[in-house]
């Protein structure tokens, strides 16, 4: 990848398949830091694939393809858990660990990617809770939360690496409009202090009251809006 500081992907012409199938073709796509970008789309436009394909979940086969300076197109199976350390990935259904309260859901992830201290574990967990406004939510079962609590709780999981950039596939699907609408304000102060979002939605009025950089997923081509 090119020698800029600020550019944490480039794609060029780049295929996005699953199963063989073509769901995006000749995807030019960047992504600088700091940045908020909206992809915009029906279901089944591609955008889920597009965004698994940035932390090697979805193969690229053919175009250039970069995140980090690693080459999605060469990049090998060890290598796989260390990119995605530098991803925080929010999911629409949650997937916390029903079983496990929130402060023992948080610190699985960081035992699994390589955190051993065991005062740093909690510093860190304390921080990204505080961070998304449940600092004393810890002890909580995630039955016990709603689904705004518990998306800020995927928020903050996703917060634990200190990723460079969050990729949100249709955080607010599940949510109210008022629990929307404080998720994506939450999603853009993490941004402010740096970090990129990428942010799957198809809901125009969150955009609209929340401005960033729209990317449409259509036709099986990437648009930017302008």
């Amino acid at each position: 990848m090119e020698q800029n500081s600020d550019l944490l992907v480039k794609y060029e012409c780049v295929d996005i398949c699953q199963q063989e199938h073509l769901v995006l073709r000749d995807v030019d796509f960047r992504v600088k830091k700091g940045e908020f970008i909206y992809l915009l789309g029906k279901v089944g436009s591609g955008k889920s694939s597009l965004l698994k394909s940035l932390y090697a979940e979805v193969p690229i086969k053919k175009g250039n393809a970069y995140i980090f300076n690693y080459d999605l197109r060469k990049i090998k199976r060890k290598e796989v858990p260390l990119l995605r350390r530098k991803v925080g990935i929010i999911f629409q259904d949650f997937q916390l660990l029903i079983d496990r309260t929130v402060q023992e859901n948080l610190d699985f992830v960081l035992r699994a990617t390589g955190w051993k201290d065991k005062r740093k574990i909690e510093e860190q967990i304390a921080l990204v809770l505080q961070c998304v406004g449940m600092g004393k939510k810890g002890y909580k079962m995630p039955h016990q939360l709603s689904g705004g609590e518990q998306q800020r709780i995927v928020i903050a999981r996703a917060l634990l690496n200190s990723p460079e950039l969050i990729i949100a596939d249709e955080p607010t699907g599940n949510l109210d409009p008022e629990t929307a609408n404080d998720i994506v304000l939450l999603l853009h102060d993490i941004c402010s202090s740096g970090t990129s979002v990428i942010m799957a939605t198809h809901n125009v009025n969150l955009i609209n009251a929340h401005p960033g950089k729209i990317i449409r997923c259509e036709e099986m081509e990437l648009k930017e809006s302008l």
